[in-house]
């Protein structure tokens, strides 16, 4: 089991999104997870209401999570998931480094932008900061959202000097910029329950998610502290 916290202190960095796609991947391997919404916006339990009897079944959901709750709420998720994503405030907030210091994994979305950087930075300094002065140390990896994958901006190549500069992970798979993304979050879907016909592009979007939660798991699983079944490692080695 993992507790793997999403974290930009910007909003509208992509975090809910990033959430949405790692932890219907991870169902989808065979997983439980269950997501803290300690987002003020709330849209991850937003969209999972909306979702009904589309929601997946392995799926929990707990909303209004603060710095005082935090702690009771990972321990119950640690007894009833085998992940708990922790989808934070887009701001600076108590929780950050509260958040931080009970994870076994961090992923920074940030998009092609000065700004998202910048609040991606935060995260990796708080990150330093406590493994230079209490030795604690996060692993932890960016995810490049909202991506046009043909075209590469100035800005986004920034993006990516500074983190090469500072040896910070990224993962090779970027949220590509899709508007399936954006449909099934308004219509109360899954990318796959949405219906083909209705949102474009999906299958695009479904290889997106797929490659993405797969380099997220491979990723993250030395650092898990519950076994896995054998048939979620054959699911990982037939993919």
């Amino acid at each position: 089991m993992a507790i793997i916290t999403f974290a930009n202190t910007k909003g509208g960095a992509g975090k809910t999104t990033a959430v949405a796609i790692v932890a219907c991947e991870l169902i989808r391997m065979g997983f439980s997870v269950t997501v803290l919404d300690a987002d003020p916006q709330l849209w991850f339990s937003k969209w999972h209401e909306k979702m009904g009897a589309n929601a997946p079944r392995r799926l929990s959901v707990v909303s209004y999570v603060t710095a005082a709750s935090l702690q009771g709420h990972i321990e119950r998720g640690r007894e009833a998931s085998d992940f708990v994503l922790l989808d934070l405030p887009g701001a600076r907030s108590p929780l950050l480094a509260q958040a931080l210091g009970q994870s076994q994994y961090v992923i920074i979305p940030i998009q092609g932008s000065a700004m998202d950087a910048e609040g991606g930075a935060n995260v990796i300094e708080l990150i330093q900061y406590l493994a230079d002065r209490a030795n604690i140390r996060i692993p932890h990896s960016v995810v490049l959202t909202r991506i046009n994958p043909m075209v590469t901006t100035r800005s986004l190549q920034t993006v990516k000097d500074v983190l090469a500069s500072r040896r910070v992970h990224v993962f090779a798979t970027p949220i590509i910029e899709r508007a399936a993304y954006r449909d099934v979050f308004t219509s109360g879907e899954t990318l796959y329950t949405a219906d083909p016909d209705r949102i474009s592009n999906l299958d695009k979007a479904q290889e997106n998610a797929q490659a993405l939660g797969l380099e997220v798991l491979r990723r993250v699983l030395p650092y898990t502290t519950k076994p896995v079944q054998r048939e979620q490692m054959e699911f990982r080695k037939a993919g």
